[in-house]
């Protein structure tokens, strides 16, 4: 695991204006502990970061009444949110493989995985 994961909910975490002000590549993972998709995806999206290891990765305990979640129109879990400059350029709602995370985190994390696998 990278040393820039980290596990916040919308209650104690960052704002969504602290978000937007993000400059760097950022991955906010939108979740529950309870869901049996997130915990299936866990593995994927640690694979496919491995390559990324620029990449802030934000994981967001996500539910009723967390508005967090709602500002970025979450509706299923797991919802992976790929930004950078403070702005959201892809998105990924349930990923079933590594491959399609880390196309995702190429496109924010500027050529980071260059010359690797």
């Amino acid at each position: 695991m990278s040393a820039a994961d980290e596990t916040r909910d919308s209650t104690d975490g960052p704002s969504r204006d602290e978000l937007d002000a993000m400059r760097e590549a950022v991955l906010i993972e939108f979740g529950a502990a309870h869901c049996g998709h997130c915990r299936a995806a866990q593995p994927l999206i640690a694979q496919a970061l491995e390559q990324h290891r620029a990449v802030r990765h934000i994981k967001v305990e996500d539910g009723p009444g967390r508005r967090l979640g709602r500002s970025f129109r979450v509706k299923l879990w797991p919802t992976l949110v790929f930004m950078r400059e403070g702005g959201e350029v892809a998105r990924l709602v349930r990923p079933a493989d590594a491959q399609s995370i880390a196309e995702a985190l190429s496109r924010i994390d500027g050529g980071a995985a260059e010359g690797g696998s």
